[in-house]
């Protein structure tokens, strides 16, 4: 979808805020067009030499004119503001819904996710340029075309003024919108780039510290930014030859228009009140056409952020997961036949033919060296990446029809790269889930041993957490995740490297609640943690993609 029609579906949401803008810009239009002729009757009474009640009432009425064309315009600003509210609560909402449902392999496609949530403060131009467009757009579009009919009644002449004046404008627009917009989005691309890298600086703060480091930092950001500063320059080339072309069609238009009205008046073709009121409607209809060309920059930019936001909402999202969570099972067989996995801008697959079934309770470590498919696994296990080929089966149901929010519903996960979000410990652990109960919260605190640093803390559960867990230790973010993967005490853990930042004794403790016997969830991890392996049941070792070993106790 191109970027103007994704403009229209985005005003077509709110058809009925915008039909009452353009109603609005219509009568003021009409009073504002009225107001020349008003004036042209004030000057004719005035030629004659005689104070008329007539001469009062114009008075008022041009007065009164001015005053409702105001009023008109604060009640076009009060529906504006409603457009900008929900532009803003929509795209927020649409963001938080999709943010969590794109599917994983769109990232591969050099797409990084923090850059994917940046691009909502698009949302601000849309919410800013919309609002401009529509008050000025509408205003003058009306001025332009109510002014050439009102300046035809005057002389058929300025029937040709309106056709050079539509001409100019499809030209204008013709000749510049194409590079106007491409020059738009490239600045915008390499805006996010210089912000992305930003990040990066930001969140590698301490690698950036030495001088050496420090140096390529500054010279990224630089070459980012001479990009930047490239494309906004031909950006505002291009804006700067579509005002100049205004200047020198104000010249001509003003000069001409003078001097043939002041033709007409001397022949007597006009007199001396349609004289001025032609002149100011002309100035006025000038002046629309200059918020038109003025206004073409902030039309780039509502398209580049449309554009840009459209990206996201193109994106593939999963299916399914906002259904109301249906009946559990009480035991989950998971089995894979020929299951295969290839990433999309990969040549060979991350999984090859895995076949094999995992019945429920048992305690299953996978092996192998790095970039053997143990991280693939898991991640398709969990329905996070869904297989290229083959199938996966879950209570003999073939994983593409399950439903998937089900299934997630009874696992609890540790994925590689996972940390806790901005929000309190409890929020991090229960999500606020009023079906979990203080004691389940207790139980899982114990079983992690974070009972003991929670007591040290003054606010207890409702610590706030900074992004990431930043004030807090490595050990203790991931026991916080540790809590929140057992907490609805899930029939499957699927777990990526989850002690690998505790200390020995701790990590001891807390793999050995998680095989005990008593506990019937299913346990897959992927762990070089030695304990693992004694208190696993099953072992399978993976290479380049392939189970080559799957041994039971």
């Amino acid at each position: 979808m191109s970027p103007a029609k994704r403009f229209f579906s985005l005003l077509k949401l709110d058809k009925k805020d915008v039909s009452q803008i353009f109603f609005y810009a219509i009568i003021a239009g009409l009073i504002s067009l009225s107001l020349p002729l008003g004036i042209q009757a004030i000057v004719n009474f005035l030629q004659s030499g005689r104070v008329s009640v007539s001469w009062i009432v114009l008075v008022i009425g041009v007065v009164t004119g001015v005053a409702f064309v105001g009023i008109l315009s604060l009640m076009q600003l009060r529906i504006t503001e409603n457009l900008q509210q929900k532009i803003f609560v929509r795209s927020s909402f649409e963001f938080a819904y999709r943010l969590p449902k794109i599917k994983f392999e769109e990232f591969y496609q050099g797409l990084y996710p923090p850059e994917i949530a940046n691009r909502f403060f698009d949302t601000l131009t849309i919410q800013k340029g919309v609002s401009k467009l529509l008050l000025d757009y509408s205003s003058a579009l009306l001025q332009i075309g109510f002014g050439i009919i009102l300046l035809s009644l005057y002389h058929p002449f300025f029937i040709l003024f309106g056709l050079l004046l539509l001409v100019l404008l499809y030209l204008i627009y013709k000749f510049s919108y194409t590079g106007g917009l491409e020059t738009s989005l490239s600045e915008s691309k390499y805006k996010y780039r210089a912000a992305e890298w930003l990040q990066e600086i930001a969140r590698n703060k301490h690698s950036f510290r030495k001088s050496l480091n420090f140096d390529y930092a500054l010279q990224k950001n630089n070459t980012l930014t001479n990009n930047y500063l490239d494309y906004r320059e031909k950006h505002f080339n291009i804006i700067k030859r579509q005002y100049g072309q205004l200047i020198i069609f104000k010249v001509i238009i003003t000069a001409g228009l003078l001097l043939i009205g002041g033709y007409l008046v001397l022949n007597q073709q006009m007199n001396i009140g349609q004289f001025v009121a032609s002149e100011i409607i002309i100035l006025l209809v000038i002046n629309s056409v200059e918020k038109i060309i003025l206004g073409l920059e902030s039309f780039y930019d509502v398209l580049t952020a449309v554009e840009k936001i459209g990206k996201v909402t193109d994106m593939e999202i999963e299916e399914g997961m906002d259904t109301e969570q249906k009946q559990l099972f009480d035991r989950i067989t998971l089995e894979a036949d020929q299951l295969s996995v290839r990433f999309p801008d990969s040549n060979r697959d991350m999984l090859k033919d895995i076949s094999m079934k995992i019945e429920q309770g048992e305690k299953i470590i996978l092996t192998g060296g790095n970039g053997a498919g143990k991280t693939t696994l898991i991640r398709t296990l969990s329905g996070i990446l869904k297989p290229t080929s083959g199938a996966l089966f879950i209570n003999d149901d073939t994983f593409r029809k399950i439903d998937i929010n089900q299934y997630r519903s009874q696992i609890g996960t540790i994925i590689q790269g996972e940390s806790p979000f901005e929000g309190t410990i409890l929020e991090n652990i229960t999500f606020n889930d009023p079906a979990i109960s203080d004691q389940d919260i207790r139980w899982a605190l114990d079983a992690v041993q974070l009972s003991s640093y929670i007591k040290t803390l003054p606010d207890g559960l409702d610590t706030k957490i900074l992004p990431e867990g930043k004030q807090m230790s490595s050990s203790n973010s991931q026991k916080i995740l540790l809590a929140r993967s057992i907490i609805r005490k899930p029939s499957i853990l699927l777990l990526e490297d989850p002690t690998d930042r505790l200390d020995p004794e701790t990590a001891d403790a807390i793999i050995s609640f998680i095989c005990a016997e008593h506990h019937k969830w299913t346990v897959i991890v992927s762990s070089a943690h030695p304990t693992w392996k004694l208190k696993s049941s099953r072992f399978i070792t993976m290479e380049n993609g392939k189970i080559i070993s799957d041994l039971k106790k």
